[in-house]
């Protein structure tokens, strides 16, 4: 299989271990990237992305724009704190303005639980989840998995404690 089961990536609860698979499997081939001379790839050339980010984050924002443009997509970054939003403009008109310059394919990080599903619900793109409030980081948690596989080899049958803080 080398295609995902779903044009979206909004969550863990849902996903297939196949498609948890063919993401970190993937993602590992793509590392051997960072240690080239030239680390761009044309993987994702005429892709138009917009990260979508209704919160602050410095990371997580930083780790897509740069994963974005090493596979060559063509990026737009969009800030809530200087757009419309602030004058009211709603979740999903603030989205399909967006989408009517031909984007195709959003990632989203949003406050509240359950963004990235009301924008899968209400818009035709594709979603990835870059965090939904106290909700859910998938991406992020991929990122660990993909960790856990080259420290141990698997995932399968790990027993792994994941601690934050209290609030979260």
């Amino acid at each position: 299989m080398n295609k995902l089961s779903t044009k979206h990536f909004i969550g863990l609860e849902h996903a297939t271990a196949d498609d948890i698979n063919l993401i970190i499997n993937t993602a590992l081939t793509f590392r051997e990237i960072l240690d080239r001379p030239i680390k761009k790839v044309p993987s994702l050339k005429g892709v138009n992305i917009v990260n979508l980010f209704f919160e602050n984050s410095t990371r997580t924002k930083l780790s897509f724009e740069l994963a974005e443009k090493r596979l060559s997509a063509d990026v737009i970054n969009f800030s809530a704190s200087s757009s419309s939003v602030k004058k009211g403009e709603t979740l999903i008109d603030t989205t399909n303005n967006i989408l009517s310059m031909k984007v195709d394919l959003v990632v989203m990080r949003h406050p509240h639980p359950g963004a990235a599903n009301h924008i899968v619900n209400n818009t035709k793109t594709s979603v990835i989840n870059a965090g939904d409030g106290t909700h859910e980081h998938p991406t992020q948690a991929i990122l660990d998995m993909m960790s856990l596989q080259e420290k141990f080899g698997k995932i399968k049958d790990l027993n792994v404690a994941i601690i934050g803080d209290i609030y979260h």
